[in-house]
Order: C-alpha cells, then structure tokens, then sequence
C-alpha cells in the first residue's frame, strides 16, 4: 500500500528540498502548500493568507486519498509546525488506515537565520518562488513552531 511522508520543520529548515529528493527516490508526488498558495495568490494576500492556506491544505487531504487509493507515495510539504496539526494529520490518515511517517528536519537556530537571509535575498533577485520572510514574520513564525518529542518523529534529519 501507498503511504503519506509529512515533512515537519521550521520555514526555510530545507524541508522543501528534502521532500523534493523523496520525490526522485521513490514513486512519491510532492504535494505543498506554499506552491499552490505562491502560484494562486501570489507573495502578499494580507488577512486571506490563513484561510487560503487551510482550504489548500484541505485540498491536498484530499488529493493525498486519490493518489494513495491508485497506489502513488505522496508527500506533504507543509511543516506540521504545531503538535495538534501533527496529531490531526495523524488522526486523519490513521481513520483510512493509510500508513504515513513524519520526517523532520532539525536545523540550528544559527543556519535557519542564514538560510533565511539567503532566500530572501533569492526572491527579491525574483530567483526562487517563496515567500519573503521579514524579520518579523520569521519571530512569529517561531514563536509559533512546536518542536516535535522523538516519539512523533519517524525519521530525524539534523541539518
């Protein structure tokens, strides 16, 4: 049977190139949110940005069922950043009795602030298509990140 990958990780931690690996290893589709969301709404969607997010993750829920009922590994690159969407995400695949593994990528304080600086300096220079994270969205942003406990993880990767 088909199985869901969830890659877990701060912003800008390389989960994006991780799970664009898995892709080439394996017989995997890679399913993210911030592509969709980038590609529909573009850089700045103000107080929609949320709301367009939750209905694209709910989406590739359940795009996710139609690839793994033909067979297909999928991947999902969304971060899981808060313990109640890994237990949701958990919860939710566990009730189709579809297996999944969550990977996270474990990345020090000191190399995420760096690559920060390096994508954002790409998407001003219009080289990558990702969000611009400013000083104060990457504080709000870690604020919000739970790091996961060992038991949540499946595969830990340290950056």
């Amino acid at each position: 049977m088909a199985k869901v990958i969830l890659i877990c990780g701060k912003i800008c931690s390389g989960k994006s190139t991780y799970a664009k690996e898995l892709t080439r290893q394996n017989h995997t589709v890679l399913l993210s949110v911030d592509e969709i969301t980038l590609a529909l709404f573009g850089q700045y969607c103000g107080d929609m940005h949320d709301t367009y997010v939750e209905r694209t993750q709910n989406y590739l829920f359940d795009k996710s069922l139609e690839l793994i009922e033909t067979g297909i590994n999928v991947v999902l690159d969304w971060g899981f950043w808060m313990k109640d969407e890994r237990d949701y995400v958990k919860a939710f695949y566990n009730t189709q009795n579809i297996p999944y593994e969550f990977h996270y990528i474990d990345i020090s304080d000191e190399t995420w602030k760096a690559r920060l600086k390096k994508r954002n300096s790409e998407v001003l220079a219009k080289e990558t298509s990702a969000y611009f994270v400013d000083d104060n969205l990457a504080a709000k942003f870690g604020a919000l990140f739970e790091m996961p406990n060992k038991d949540e993880i499946d595969v830990w990767i340290k950056q």
